[in-house]
């Protein structure tokens, strides 16, 4: 039974680290809007989710072509799931970041994390009330 919870926790907190990441990626883009040549990143939450919990990209690590290379690997499965947003209207510096997107994303994905946060509180109130008896 406990590993039960476990893995549902397991599933809402990882979903949590998601939203939060994506979150600092959006701020990340919002902060360089004025930085000229500065590409667009968002994250696919799907992908990055199912990476996250191991159905995603086995294997992440970089191949090496000489001997002098070092050995490396994507950070977490998260940062592999990392993608350039589709470019919406060009600037002259060669900036990608639509203010109205970003905020949009930004907005939709603080939603997104305040009604998972709102359905783990349930989903705890409720082991506690089962737990209690009551």
């Amino acid at each position: 039974m406990t590993d039960r919870l476990d893995n549902e926790l397991r599933f809402h907190q990882t979903a949590l680290n998601a939203r939060a990441y994506r979150q600092q990626v959006i701020a990340s883009n919002i902060a360089n809007a004025d930085t000229p040549n500065f590409k667009a990143r968002d994250l696919d939450f799907r992908e990055a989710l199912k990476g996250a919990l191991g159905g995603g990209t086995a294997n992440l690590d970089l191949r090496t072509t000489h001997a002098a290379h070092l050995p490396g690997a994507v950070a977490t499965p998260m940062a592999a799931a990392l993608k350039f947003r589709n470019e919406e209207q060009g600037a002259v510096d060669g900036n990608t970041v639509n203010m109205d997107v970003e905020r949009s994303a930004f907005a939709e994905n603080a939603v997104q994390y305040q009604a998972s946060v709102t359905f783990i509180n349930g989903l705890l109130r409720s082991m506690q009330l089962a737990v209690q008896g009551q």
